[in-house]
Order: structure tokens, then C-alpha cells, then sequence
């Protein structure tokens, strides 16, 4: 049954205001008590709406039509009415919930409210206050070690124009002193030639997922939808640890897991280098996402960064799913003790920009050449100072490893009672996930938590992940560990 305050809530279709939501905390009684599902789901007006859409554009990706005007902090409301605790937030990309009152106030201010329509050409006509903002919101943030930074709109365009930065620096690197082109690189290039467009790699590993664009995609790994009959690059592949579970008692297997990985690493960097197609950089998650949330431990990240100095390889951590603290830290690879930062991170979703941070020597040396035309947006970061705020002042870095103790352990719990339905129980924070036995068996749990009212994500051949917004408190995780576990039931 739902609350008397969402209950009012609910029946009024209404924006929210910012006088009405001042000073609410996150606990806030205007959210339902548990999910309520009154149709079928999809539902009828959700059914209508996508046959709608379909007529316009390939719509079969499209799960559920949102109620944005009566979703409220972890809950999701679709077209029907139906409330759903949201345990997947727009594929990990909602840091606050839905309506935060920091949000909604943010274009209250004139000058706030100018930067968002005034969008400029950030590479070009900046706003005088551009700067400022880059020093107090994103670099405020940024990774020990890291002082520079690129702003873009999306996860695969961070990724894009960071290959862009690692090739260029790789080749500053051959050059020496000379920053000048000679005539055959500017004429080649044209023609894409070498040596203009000169042979160099990206090594991705087996199961990564870093964008759709064109250069990106040639790096990610996860499905063959989304890369299929799509030109690619001839870049490197190599196999990321896919360990046993539970962990505490797999602890050889798995450190030979490392070593096998890391052994091929290496060798796959040595034969692109003998054939002519140099390995620049290293691209790899902290936690493999829609590639099935396959995870590593700090001792190999240690080692692939040693391997990368080695070998004279810019090491790129991407962190567009797991930035901005549901790992339980700010960034993920923060879990890991490198003895010193990585050469690029990577960032989106829940930084609601895009981007990625640097040290100065991946500054092109000339302009235009990481560019686009908007380069990101001012009022994203407009949105992300509150974000920051929020999550500094109510220490959520905090609830999530509190919340994520509670979920982590009843899946646990769930994982001994019902092991021929749910096994690999992994994570950290709240970005946890577990399979199933089969995929069929996976799709099936996951639909029959949407139709009990809770929204989950798949990933990878068996894989169903975790990935709610940093205010999912507590009584959050005992709900869904509750619907889950009647899910599970039902099924068994």
C-alpha cells in the first residue's frame, strides 16, 4: 500500500516545485512505501505508446514509457501507473533518483538558467565563468594525479577522443622534440595513408563494452548486435579474468586466472608491435558491465598497470558506468592501490557529462584536435555541482557501502537457499550483481521482477545487475531482496 503523502502525490499531475521540495531529505515520505503494479506490464497506454513510436523509429530497445512528472526519488512510474522500485536508474545513469529537490531547484537562478540555453561552442566561445566551473566541479573530483581535462557529451565519444589523445601522444612520444608535421604526413593523411594515418592499436579485452561509435566499437567486445556488419579496426583482443565463486574459496584458481590473463596481455602487445600495428593503449573497466559484470582483482589491475609502463602503453581506465560512487569510492579504480594514477579515466552516466582526465603530456600540442563543437554542456555541470553536493553533504558514499553490505549479503543468503536458480553473487557497493543458470532462466527472473515491481538490468549470457541510484538506502535493499526472493520462489 502506498504512503498517504505519495498516495496525494501521485493523484496530483503536477510539476514539482522547488519551494515545495526545500530543504527535503532523501528519506522523504512523498516516496512510496514498496512498488505497486496494477497492470500488466507493459500496460495498455505503454502498449499504445510503443506501437507509436515504432511507426517513427526502431523502437524493439524500449521496455517501458516513464511518468517523469510522478517518479520520485527511487521509484519509477511508467505510462500505466504502475510504481516500480528502480534497482537499474536508466542504465546506471540516475546518481539521485528521480526529482531530486537539489536538481529542480538548479535552474531557478538567472544565470544558471542562461548557461543552459545559451549553449556555446565550448571549444571556440567558452563562457567567462567556463573555467571556474571546470576547477569547482570537475576537477574537484578528479583522479589523484590527474590535472587536465576534456569535456564531451556521452560515454563513447570520451572513449573516442581519448583513443584520439593516447594515438597522438603515442606518436609525440616517436617524434621527440618535433612538434611540426612534415609534408608527407599532411598529404598522406588526406588519403588515409600512412604516414599520416599511421598503423596503431587499441587493446581491449574480451567481454568490454566502451561505445557504439566507430572507433570505439572496434574496442568493445560484449554482443555481436552491436557491432555486426560494421567496418572494424584490426585491434587487439585479450581474455579478462573470469573467476570462480565464491571468491574466499577459489583463491589459487583464480590468481592463476591473473597470471593466464596477463601472460597473453603481453603477448598480444608483442605481436601487434612485430606487425607493424603498434599497441598505444590499454583500454579496460574496473567492472566488466554489459559484458556480464566480470570483475578483477587489485592485483591484476596493479599488474596491467605495471605491464603498460613496460611496455610504453598509455593504460585508459573506463570509468563511464562504475564514476561517481556506486563502487562505494568516487571511482572505482580507487579500490585497486595503484601505486600511481592511471594515464586516462574515462566518465559519464552518473557524472551526467562526459569527458575524460588526463595529465598534461596527452595535451595535443596543437588545437582542433580533440574537438567537436559543443564539447560537452554547461548545464550538465550545473546539474553535477548539486550532485557533488548532495553527495558530499549527505554522505552517500556512505549509504551506498551500507546499502550494498545489506543487498551483498542477502543475495548471499538467497545464493545458499536457492543455488540452482542464482550463483556468483559479485561486486562492490551497490554495483553488484549475480547469474543464473542459464539464460533463459536469467531473462525469465528479470521479467517476472519488472511484473512484481522491480526494474533490473541483464548483462552478458547470464548475468542480472544492480545498478540503483546513490540514495537507495537500506529499506530499499530489504525490498528488493524480499521481491526477489518471492520472484525466486515462484519460479522454483
Amino acid at each position: 500500500m502506498l504512503g498517504r503523502g505519495c498516495t496525494a502525490f501521485l493523484e496530483r499531475k503536477v510539476l514539482l516545485t522547488s519551494q515545495y521540495f526545500r530543504n527535503l531529505s532523501i528519506s522523504s515520505t512523498l516516496e512510496p512505501e514498496k512498488p505497486l503494479v496494477k497492470t500488466d506490464v507493459p500496460g495498455p497506454k505503454s502498449k499504445a505508446l510503443l506501437k507509436e513510436l515504432s511507426s517513427l523509429q526502431q523502437a524493439g530497445s524500449v521496455q517501458l514509457f516513464g511518468d517523469y512528472n510522478k517518479s520520485i526519488g527511487n521509484y519509477f512510474v511508467d505510462a500505466d501507473g504502475n510504481v516500480f522500485l528502480d534497482a537499474f536508474t536508466q542504465i546506471s545513469s540516475v546518481p539521485l533518483g528521480y526529482n531530486h529537490p537539489e536538481m529542480l531547484t538548479a535552474f531557478e537562478d538567472k544565470q544558471n538558467l542562461q548557461e543552459l540555453i545559451n549553449r556555446p561552442a565550448l571549444g571556440v566561445f567558452p563562457a567567462v565563468q567556463w573555467p571556474n566551473r571546470l576547477k569547482n566541479v570537475l576537477m574537484s573530483v578528479a583522479p589523484k594525479g590527474l590535472n587536465s581535462i576534456a569535456t564531451m557529451m556521452c560515454g563513447s565519444c570520451s572513449n573516442e577522443n581519448a583513443y584520439k589523445a593516447v594515438f597522438m601522444w603515442y606518436r609525440n612520444k616517436q617524434r621527440g622534440t618535433k612538434t611540426d608535421f612534415s609534408p608527407e604526413e599532411l598529404t598522406s593523411c588526406m588519403l588515409n595513408q600512412q604516414p599520416g594515418s599511421p598503423n596503431m592499436s587499441i587493446l581491449s579485452f574480451e567481454g568490454g563494452f566502451h561505445g557504439r561509435t566507430f572507433g570505439a566499437l572496434s574496442t568493445t567486445r560484449s554482443k555481436p548486435i552491436h557491432k555486426l556488419d560494421c567496418p572494424a579496426f584490426d585491434w587487439p583482443v585479450a581474455p579478462f579474468p573470469r573467476y570462480k565463486y565464491p571468491l574466499d574459496q577459489h583463491v589459487s584458481e583464480n590468481e592463476k586466472e591473473d597470471a593466464k590473463c596477463l601472460e597473453q596481455v603481453a603477448d598480444v602487445i608483442e605481436k601487434y608491435n612485430k606487425k607493424g600495428n603498434p599497441v598505444a593503449g590499454v583500454i579496460v573497466e574496473p567492472i566488466q558491465s554489459e559484458g556480464g559484470d566480470h570483475e578483477a582483482s587489485p592485483d591484476f589491475f596493479q599488474k596491467l598497470q605495471k605491464l603498460c609502463k613496460e611496455k610504453g602503453v598509455a593504460l585508459i581506465i573506463d570509468e563511464v558506468q562504475t564514476g561517481c560512487g556506486p563502487t562505494g569510492k568516487l571511482w572505482c579504480y580507487e579500490h585497486f592501490s595503484l601505486p600511481s594514477p592511471p594515464d586516462v579515466v574515462t566518465f559519464s552516466k552518473k557524472m551526467l557529462t562526459g569527458g575524460f582526465y588526463f595529465n598534461t603530456e596527452f595535451k595535443p600540442p596543437h588545437a582542433y584536435r580533440v574537438f567537436n563543437t559543443w564539447m560537452g554542456d554547461p548545464g550538465k555541470l550545473i546539474l553535477l555541482e548539486r550532485v557533488l553536493k548532495v553527495i558530499k553533504t549527505q554522505n552517500l558514499l556512505d549509504v551506498v557501502n551500507e546499502s550494498g553490505k545489506v543487498l551483498k549479503s542477502g543475495l548471499h543468503e538467497l545464493e545458499k537457499e536457492m543455488p540452482h536458480l542464482i550463483n556468483s553473487v559479485r561486486g562492490r557497493g551497490t554495483f553488484l550483481s549475480f547469474n543464473a543458470p542459464t539464460t533463459e532462466c536469467r531473462d525469465k527472473i528479470n521479467s517476472d521482477l519488472k511484473k512484481n515491481g522491480i526494474i533490473s538490468g541483464t548483462c552478458g549470457e547470464l548475468a542480472i545487475r544492480l545498478r540503483p541510484a546513490l540514495i537507495f538506502q537500506p529499506k530499499h535493499a530489504n525490498i528488493y531482496l524480499d521481491i526477489l526472493r518471492k520472484t525466486l520462489k515462484s519460479i522454483n
